[in-house]
């Protein structure tokens, strides 16, 4: 394989050659794109092109049928799409889960995770330990102290357990 030759053709020709599909696409980069995987497929058949003595032509003639297979995938995952309807409405996230989810922000990336593995995925702290590659004392620690900070962090809010229990009171 005459990695020069190759070199030679590819700086003398790619620039023409995104110009042309650039004019037949009307989108100059997906004719970039195109001409650059053309010319990937071109270096790995460059013996049989460099034989054949029309190397442009033959980089050309695959980046058109390129453009031309994206543009057909395009057409069938957009008709796809419009029989598929609008999309349903989402209701806005429940408040609670915006308190909760401001409240994990603001703790340990170490804590959250051992606290989100815990109590909204359900695993044990062994499980925990395991996915986290920690050993179970340092689980139970972060754990211990993610859900302190979040007590504090939730203290007053809708979140907070006491006023859970306060309400319970004046309600019971």
């Amino acid at each position: 394989m005459d990695e020069d030759a190759f070199d030679v053709f590819y700086t003398a020709s790619v620039g023409r050659l995104i110009g042309q599909l650039y004019a037949m696409t009307g989108d100059l980069a997906e004719a970039q794109d195109v001409v650059q995987e053309a010319f990937i497929r071109a270096w790995e058949h460059w013996a049989e092109l460099d034989l054949n003595g029309a190397p442009e032509a033959w980089v050309r003639t695959v980046a058109w049928r390129l453009a031309v297979s994206r543009w057909r995938r395009m057409r069938t995952a957009l008709a796809f799409v419009r029989r598929q309807g609008p999309p349903a409405t989402v209701p806005p996230p429940d408040p609670h889960h915006v308190l909760l989810v401001q409240a994990l922000r603001q703790i340990p990336e170490a804590q959250r995770r051992v606290v989100v593995l815990h109590h909204l995925c359900d695993l044990t702290v062994d499980e925990v330990a395991t996915e986290t590659d920690c050993p179970v004392g340092t689980v139970k620690s972060q754990l211990s102290r993610g859900r302190a900070a979040l007590a504090r962090l939730l203290a007053d809010t809708e979140l907070d357990p006491r006023a859970t229990r306060r309400s319970e009171v004046r309600h019971g």
